[in-house]
């Protein structure tokens, strides 16, 4: 985060614009973490693994990148290694029926645990600089993405048949559908997503370190959840999120009364305050989480 931190320092920062730049900074991860998330659970894949996917992808992204000196190669070890855990989720829950949070969870304490040991082995390719695409292209990315899966899910055969396989799969068996398959497109364009994310964290920072997403995948579920599984209330809860993020981050330590623990914890308890409000009112999709 020192690019964000050094814009936050900077003398004569109009704050309305420095709280602007910053939200959109924090947002856009969650905006690319909610949306792969809004591909797998509305196929009726339940992923809690956001969080493990995304840190793999940063990590893959931040070494490969700096071992090959080239940001397409980082950007796209990223996008793969996320995709990668994505049809291991894919295979477990749909080929080997495991319970998909176990599944879930397995995915991101693996994530944990691998990329910690690749931070710890390899510190002298982790302090060469980090080659990165500006950042803006993946700002852009996120709000793209928005649109174009609103726009697939509302109007291609392909968001009807992704519907229709998350909401009922035993019925959409009956009407020729192939469940396997539609879930397969959907965790590989989960993939696809939380690589960029875990990108755009790891371009933000630039560097990888240890636990870098710090819990942004749960929050891009959270986002999903809020937004009733729908692309734009997913993107606008995901932006809120943000905007609570950035707001910490430029009131920590302004009040010395207050202690700055409060403010780290200030996004996950807004999160927690917004998923306790929303109990019983945003329907998830009817088939999620059955074979």
């Amino acid at each position: 985060m020192e690019p964000i931190l050094n814009l936050l320092a900077a003398p004569g920062n109009n704050f309305v614009v420095t709280l602007l730049l910053s939200t959109l900074a924090f947002s856009s991860p969650l905006i690319l973490g909610a949306l792969a998330g809004l591909f797998s659970e509305r196929s009726g894949i339940i992923n809690i693994g956001l969080e493990g996917k995304m840190l793999a992808a940063a990590c893959a992204t931040a070494f490969i990148g700096q071992a090959s000196g080239s940001p397409i190669v980082g950007l796209l070890a990223g996008i793969l290694t996320a995709t990668i855990f994505s049809i291991i989720h894919w295979i477990l829950t749909q080929v080997y029926q495991i319970d998909h949070i176990i599944s879930g969870m397995g995915i991101n304490a693996i994530a944990l645990g691998g990329t910690s040991l690749i931070a710890k082995t390899y510190l002298n390719i982790s302090e060469k600089e980090m080659p990165t695409f500006p950042v803006a292209i993946y700002y852009i990315a996120a709000w793209v993405a928005a649109a174009s899966i609103w726009y697939l899910l509302k109007s291609t055969r392909s968001g009807l048949r992704l519907f229709a396989v998350g909401n009922d799969p035993d019925k959409s068996r009956q009407m020729g559908l192939k469940p396997l398959v539609i879930r397969f497109q959907a965790l590989l364009a989960t993939g696809l997503l939380t690589g960029l994310a875990g990108a755009l964290i790891a371009t933000n920072a630039g560097k990888f370190s240890e636990d870098m997403t710090s819990g942004r995948g749960y929050i891009a579920l959270a986002a999903l959840i809020l937004g009733g599984w729908k692309p734009w209330p997913t993107l606008i809860a995901a932006v809120a999120f943000g905007f609570f993020g950035s707001l910490q981050l430029i009131l920590q330590g302004q009040n010395s009364n207050i202690p700055g623990q409060f403010w780290q914890a200030l996004p996950y308890l807004i999160t927690l305050i917004a998923m306790a409000g929303m109990v019983g009112k945003n329907r998830a999709p009817a088939g999620l989480g059955q074979p």
